[in-house]
């Protein structure tokens, strides 16, 4: 029972999501301009009604961003369906070059830029990007601390309170100092080699939607979020009046691991492990926005990793584990799901007792377990052959280890009773029950 157990769990945990570095893509509206901020004419002409976007990947806790790249099979693809806004007095192609200083000018701070966290650095405070909503120590941007703009406009500029954009940015500038400071930047295909220029969507010589590349990166040491548990990184900030879409590629240091591979994620390929040169390659559905939603539940026959997010009309099927070879003595017509240690044959049952999984005769004692899969709580019930007997009944684990067991005493009739699931951990179980000599086993899976 055990040996089959773990194999069962196994099968499950593959076909479930493996835990990928990447847990999701977070697309925020950081700021909604309005007629006051378009005054200005030394940033540029910043149209009302023009959205700041801010992207943030969010990791598993301890694991560090390395770099956003595009190479000659995975696009690295930002766009816009118009054209995004670049402040051309004090802009930067990267985030982490402009000086704080700058931003208290005109609207320097919803400059369209990419970024490994980093947002500006002061002397020895480096500041990195946080969602507003988590951003706890105020802000140095906007109302007072502008300078008007080329107008002089009296409280200043981006003081914009738009509810679409969550937090006033004078509230909170969504930039936070940390003590870890990424080093040995390095970038590729963004700034023209000979001139440093930025013809780019990032850079302010010239207006335009998209950014598409096969041949591009930035780069660092390494950089975690402010908040190492949530551990969510600015990968950019992007202005512009219409809607953004993208694909991204990234590789990550994961410490889980084996540290002579590499970790990258894409929006779009396949999962492949190269061994000669070290890399694991995954394929997130995060990565990609706006997102495919479908059935990404995988408890469901429906369900496909390439979805990002779960629309449950789309999951319809549930799945069933059991055995459906019909030449098995243990063929379960309601199973949708095969698993093949779950089959018995003459000779061979996978370590089991073959007289228990295909009994000759009717069992005297049957047991149910509902609902499954679980959440919460399940209900057993059993109905023994032989009245006045012994009952008790135990729950394994898929380790074969029993996690609850009870003692029902004498038992007169139907047996029912619950289980309370709260402190179990989610995975396969089996419940087996005796009374008198007879006994039955029935698995369940705790969602």
């Amino acid at each position: 029972m055990k040996n089959l157990l773990i194999l069962i769990f196994t099968f499950f945990i593959g076909y479930a999501h493996a835990q990928d570095a990447i847990k999701k893509v977070i697309v925020e509206t950081y700021y909604v301009s309005d007629a006051k901020d378009a005054t200005d004419t030394t940033g540029g002409y910043l149209e009302p009604g023009s959205k700041t976007f801010r992207i943030y990947v969010q990791m598993q806790p301890g694991c560090k961003l390395l770099s956003v790249y595009g190479d000659k099979d995975h696009m690295l693809k930002i766009s816009s369906t118009a054209a995004v806004f670049n402040n051309r007095s004090y802009g930067e192609t990267f985030g982490k070059d402009i000086k704080q200083s700058y931003y208290h000018r005109n609207t320097v701070a919803l400059d369209s830029y990419l970024t490994l966290g980093q947002t500006t650095r002061k002397a020895a405070s480096t500041y990195f990007g946080v969602l507003k909503s988590l951003d706890a120590d105020g802000s140095f941007i906007g109302g007072a601390n502008n300078d008007g703009g080329s107008s002089l406009v009296p409280g200043g500029l981006l003081t914009n309170n738009n509810a679409l954009a969550g937090l006033a940015l004078t509230d909170a500038d969504g930039m936070a100092s940390m003590a870890n400071v990424e080093s040995n930047w390095g970038n590729l295909g963004f700034l023209d080699l000979t001139s440093g220029e930025d013809s780019t969507i990032f850079g302010s010589t010239k207006t335009g939607t998209s950014f598409e590349s096969n041949d591009a990166f930035l780069s660092n040491t390494g950089v975690m979020g402010v908040i190492p548990d949530s551990n969510q990184v600015l990968i950019a900030q992007l202005t512009t009046k219409g809607e953004i879409s993208f694909e991204l590629n990234v590789q990550v240091y994961d410490p889980i691991v084996d540290n002579s591979f590499r970790s990258f994620y894409v929006a779009q390929g396949r999962d492949t492990i190269n061994a000669g040169e070290k890399t694991i390659t995954k394929s997130s559905p995060y990565l990609k926005y706006p997102a495919s939603c479908g059935c990404a539940d995988p408890n469901f026959l429906e369900y496909n990793k390439k979805y990002a997010c779960s629309n449950m009309d789309s999951c319809k099927t549930r799945i069933v584990l059991g055995c459906t070879d019909v030449n098995a003595c243990n063929y379960n017509p309601e199973a949708n799901y095969n698993v093949v240690y779950m089959c018995c044959y003459p000779g061979k049952c996978y370590d089991r007792d073959i007289s228990l999984a295909c009994p000759s005769d009717e069992p005297v004692l049957r047991l149910d377990v509902y609902p499954n899969p679980a959440e919460s709580m399940i209900t057993i019930q059993a109905s023994p052959g032989n009245n006045h007997t012994e009952t008790q009944y135990a729950v394994y684990n898929y380790f074969g280890k029993i996690v609850y067991q009870k003692d029902l005493g004498v038992v007169n009739g139907k047996v029912s009773d619950n289980v309370d699931l709260t402190n179990f951990e989610p995975g396969i179980y089996v419940v087996r029950i005796i009374t008198g000599n007879a006994t039955d086993s029935r698995m369940f899976i705790k969602n």
